[in-house]
């Protein structure tokens, strides 16, 4: 992938992603039958080389008309850990109008010393429907030592900026991050291997008007143990501004305004090292216009067998507003079977209260021969409304693909 990459190369929240292979295949969920297509990627010269052109055919019921994807991407090494960049997409059929839509960017990733790092892009986008104020830049500092760490970074995404190969998190904002840490090592304490005194500033605005829609201010204590468990109190500070109503909860809305909040949070995080790890977390504090107490157990790993682990994740919240009072539940589990280094099957199972579902995705993957996979992937997400009969009958969505790539070396 580009700049942004196919899961945020450059990380941080709100980057843009340029190129997303979801977008292919899918429209809002629904699978859209491919044609054919290929893939190229290799070194010409000094370049680093990446191509894709993929055929999607009609579906006349859903109003989608036969479509080519087209992405290129080229990047090239310089200096001793440093690279740049390009990247173009095209979408022969753009969804915001008549004609086709593209879009295309420069990047760069320096490296200095062990420790500094400079990242940054410029892309734009044209789309017919969406004229002038296409753009959005990037540019991230940032010094990671053991002892001292610093990071700053500025984002700009303009309201007409549309990577319809690629998607948006967040548009039209402009949004400033600083993030700073004191990472001493103790050598009277034998327990603990490393403290952390940090904080972070989240400061978003909207790119076309100024106004502030975010501001996030959080300060941590952290210990990392020898045993490799770590222990954390944060407290964070927020401001939001709704510019629209915003349903929160089941009945619940809140009214367009600015909501100050504060929390507190503690939280434990035992060892990957351990057959059960996975972190603990406590939560109480103002939440919007009222109070929100949580506990959550996330990140979690059970090793059952050397090749049999399961991932747990569990939240509950509860949540009283002025507007009115609900609770959440959010319960996921993974499960993964390694048959041989190349070969797994993963199940996922999710269940959420606030969108009553319950849904599931189960893989299998079988690398046969070295860059050549065969995936084949089932998805199913069903209503849970408690007041059927069955609970778990009502299907939403279901859906069953089989994939198979083949690695041509030449």
């Amino acid at each position: 992938g580009g700049f942004g990459g196919g899961g945020g190369r450059y990380g941080g929240r709100n980057v843009p992603t340029m190129f997303f292979s979801r977008r292919i295949g899918l429209d809002q969920g629904k699978i859209v039958p491919i044609v054919g297509g290929g893939r190229v990627t290799g070194k010409v010269g000094a370049f680093d080389v990446g191509a894709l052109n993929i055929q999607t055919k009609n579906v006349p019921t859903a109003g989608l008309e036969t479509t080519n994807f087209t992405a290129l991407r080229l990047k090239r090494d310089i200096l001793r850990r440093s690279t740049i960049g390009a990247i173009f997409t095209n979408r022969s059929v753009s969804v915001l109008g008549d004609g086709s839509s593209q879009s295309y960017g420069i990047d760069g990733a320096f490296s200095f010393y062990e420790n500094v790092q400079i990242i940054s892009y410029y892309a734009r986008t044209k789309t017919p429907a969406a004229v002038d104020r296409d753009g959005s830049y990037y540019g991230r500092f940032s010094y990671r030592g053991d002892r001292y760490r610093f990071e700053s970074s500025h984002l700009l995404i303009e309201d007409n900026f549309i990577p319809e190969v690629g998607y948006v998190k967040r548009d039209n904002i402009r949004r400033t991050f600083l993030r700073a840490e004191f990472r001493p090592r103790p050598r009277s304490i034998d327990a603990v291997r490393q403290f952390t005194f940090g904080g972070r500033f989240d400061y978003v605005r909207t790119a076309d008007t100024g106004l502030l829609e975010t501001r996030q201010g959080n300060v941590r204590f952290g210990t990392e143990f020898e045993n490799s468990d770590q222990f954390s109190v944060d407290v964070l500070h927020a401001y939001e501004f709704l510019q629209e109503p915003f349903k929160i909860g089941p009945d619940v809305l809140l009214p367009v305004g600015g909501y100050d909040f504060t929390d507190g949070r503690l939280s434990y995080t035992l060892g990957r090292h351990r057959a059960v790890s996975g972190m603990f977390m406590l939560r109480a504090g103002s939440f919007w216009s009222g109070q929100i107490k949580a506990v959550e157990y996330r990140q979690g790993r059970i090793a059952m067998l050397d090749q049999l682990s399961v991932e747990p994740s569990v939240s509950f919240n509860w949540i009283n507003l002025p507007e009115g009072s609900f609770r959440t539940d959010l319960l996921r589990t993974r499960i993964t079977y390694t048959f041989t280094p190349r070969m797994f099957f993963s199940g996922l199972v999710q269940y959420s209260s606030t969108g009553e579902s319950l849904s599931s995705n189960l893989r299998f993957r079988w690398e046969f021969s070295p860059g050549s996979e065969l995936f084949v992937v089932y998805t199913d997400d069903r209503d849970t409304d408690p007041l059927t009969p069955n609970r778990f009958s009502e299907l939403r969505n279901r859906g069953f693909v089989v994939k198979l790539t083949r690695l041509f070396r030449f």
